[in-house]
């Protein structure tokens, strides 16, 4: 990682979780790269945060959509050559409350498709610019939900929890983060892969709006990015293959 100024790619970028890392890593002095899908969401996000005095740059991008992915990774690598901390943030539940006996085929494919599938797409994609570094971070943004631990848990808000589909791309992120991390350890690459869990946070998520997400129990948004800031801001932090919050670590 650069000592400088890290230059650091979020995705699903333009509002909740991913603007608030945005925001707080561009505070801290990253460049940040932020993904969106939809452009003049994405550029009136980055015009906010440089309103800010943040160094911002609009990555038109759509995780689940392979040339989207790719036509990022060829303007970073023409423009910067290299990539410091990829954050996977791009997220949606297409499949809450249905019962696995019934639950939509589609909508689990859809579940897949962005949670997991786009994390994929990105890692693939960008890992010759993590290469190009000094040294690298991949953060994926998974879930407790995806904790199978957890769903056995009756003491948990997880085991009452029906979203098979997202539940499933997620434990699936998880097992990717932990394969990948053997991977670069293997190969001596200086590239860490860990997952993050935010926790329930008040933003857009599920359809809810984030008043009614904090009805229901949700943190504020900085608390559901506390964690992710601080490995994506500690350049001594060697931590892989690890899945925590703001807690410490969570079962797999």
């Amino acid at each position: 990682m650069t000592t400088t100024q890290p230059l650091t790619l979020i995705t699903g970028a333009n509002r909740g979780m991913g603007f608030e890392l945005a925001k707080e890593l561009g505070a801290k002095g990253q460049r940040i790269l932020l993904g969106a899908r939809d452009p003049e969401k994405g550029a009136a996000a980055v015009s906010q945060l440089e309103h800010d005095g943040i160094d911002a740059s609009l990555i038109e991008l759509d995780v689940t959509n392979s040339q989207s992915v790719e036509n990022a990774a060829e303007m970073i690598t023409k423009t910067f050559g290299y990539l410091d901390i990829l954050i996977n943030n791009a997220g949606a539940v297409f499949d809450a409350f249905q019962q696995p006996s019934v639950v939509n085929p589609d909508q689990l494919r859809q579940d897949f498709e962005l949670n997991y599938f786009g994390v994929v797409n990105m890692c693939q994609a960008f890992l010759p610019l993590l290469k190009a570094a000094p040294k690298a971070k991949v953060i994926n943004i998974s879930s407790m939900m995806g904790s199978i631990t957890s769903a056995l848990d009756p003491e948990t808000n997880v085991y009452r929890a029906v979203a098979v589909g997202y539940q499933s791309a997620k434990a699936a992120v998880n097992m990717y983060t932990v394969q990948l991390a053997k991977e670069m350890t293997r190969d001596n690459l200086p590239i860490t892969v860990n997952a993050i869990d935010p926790g329930m946070v008040a933003t857009e998520f599920g359809g809810a709006t984030p008043e009614q997400a904090q009805a229901m129990g949700a943190r504020p948004i900085p608390e559901g990015v506390a964690r992710t800031i601080e490995l994506a801001t500690d350049p001594d932090d060697t931590s892989n293959a690890t899945f925590t919050n703001t807690d410490g670590v969570v079962a797999w």
